[in-house]
């Protein structure tokens, strides 16, 4: 357990704070500090900035990647063709099936 002396100033802010919100000023303070705390590890865990002239590929590394359809299906995927008709494939299904 850890006790905190609050200069008179400060201490008038955090009561009339916790009054505002209708509770006790100890629970107010902790409820800041979990906040401040929390967003401060947010911030660390935050994407490091790209330096001037880096991709678009620098500033995605590590969160996204590029696989080839062919190592797990043979001939290859093959989704970006014929992707109108496969649509309206789609929809015309659903609409047989009273999904749309």
């Amino acid at each position: 357990m850890v006790t905190i002396t609050l200069p008179p100033e400060l201490e008038k802010v955090v009561t009339e704070r916790a009054k505002q919100q209708g509770t006790t000023p100890e629970l107010w303070t902790l409820d800041r500090l979990q906040q401040s705390l929390q967003a401060e590890a947010v911030v660390e865990d935050a994407p490091t900035p790209v330096s001037e002239g880096g991709s678009m590929l620098d500033f995605f590394e590590g969160y996204a990647g590029v696989l080839n359809s062919s190592e797990f299906i043979p001939g290859g995927a093959q989704m970006s063709q014929n992707t109108g008709r496969k649509f309206a494939e789609g929809m015309l299904k659903k609409k047989q099936e009273g999904k749309l």
